[in-house]
């Protein structure tokens, strides 16, 4: 039998798991797993349950909705792969990361595709057989290079946009069409070390931790629902570029595990702040 995911985002109340509990067995469907969480603070439940059997989609969110407080988040998505796109511009760490998990079926998604504003890293993805569209920036403003990307990104069928160092501010037009389906990767440094070379700013100033943060992307910059973050420690003897090759190693650890947690259907999003089982 199929397995599906069900979440459920609401306002507490009493007898929720009874509540959902009744309608997924007289529904004839078997919980497999199950979690959930009261934020306690806005009285904000959240449910997320592994369920087998056959299902009726829409009946079943009709009768889950009618037993749930009027403001509930219903979502029931059959357990499958993911497909996603990758943008990226010149940096090949996290790129390269997620092409070779994806060859060696450690990944839980399909890469249909990469995007780029420079042609760096298409020999690169051509090794893997994967489409590679190469979208110039070179005189056009911000909303004519977006059209044309977004235009390339509509020939495909995906699911979620990994912004694997990407390194060119979205507009709020193209944040708003891709909201909630875009997940990004950046280092912890930020708003500390702002513009070129993070790592040479952060040595010159001592820095003893380093570290990488993944996010969903929102309006405003690199301060979207945290998904996932890690830090490694550094010292006095640590050149710069060692700390960078050491931060690099970070982000694809960060986004790799992310991206795990958002292709599981494990993340919900409340405010600007992610509740994760």
């Amino acid at each position: 039998m199929d397995n599906y995911i069900l979440k459920i985002d609401c306002e507490d109340a009493k007898g929720l798991i009874y509540k959902i509990s009744d309608v997924l067995y007289k529904s004839d469907l078997n919980i497999v797993k199950n979690d959930e969480f009261v934020d306690i603070e806005h009285s904000r439940f959240f449910f997320r349950a592994i369920v087998n059997g056959g299902v009726e989609k829409n009946v079943l969110i009709e009768k889950l909705q009618e037993s749930m407080p009027e403001d509930a988040k219903i979502e029931l998505t059959q357990k499958r792969r993911k497909k996603i796109i990758i943008m990226a511009t010149k940096e090949s760490h996290c790129l390269g990361d997620l092409l070779l998990k994806e060859y060696s079926d450690d990944l839980n998604a399909q890469i249909v595709g990469v995007v780029s504003n420079y042609d760096y890293l298409k020999e690169l993805v051509n090794k893997f057989d994967i489409p590679f569209d190469f979208v110039s920036h070179e005189g056009l403003s911000r909303e004519k290079h977006e059209k044309k990307v977004m235009e390339v990104m509509e020939s495909y069928e995906f699911d979620y946009i990994v912004l694997a160092k990407y390194m060119r501010i979205l507009s709020s037009n193209f944040v708003k069409h891709y909201e909630g389906k875009m997940v990004n990767i950046h280092h912890s440094f930020l708003p500390a070390f702002i513009g070129a070379n993070p790592y040479k700013q952060a040595y010159n100033r001592g820095v003893k931790t380093i570290g990488a943060t993944a996010h969903f992307v929102t309006n405003d910059l690199d301060e979207g629902p945290i998904i996932a973050q890690d830090v490694i420690n550094v010292t006095h003897e640590f050149s710069w570029r060692d700390m960078q090759k050491a931060g690099r190693n970070v982000e694809k650890v960060v986004l790799s595990n992310a991206l795990d947690l958002v292709f599981e259907d494990r993340v919900f999003v409340s405010a600007n702040k992610t509740v994760i089982f």
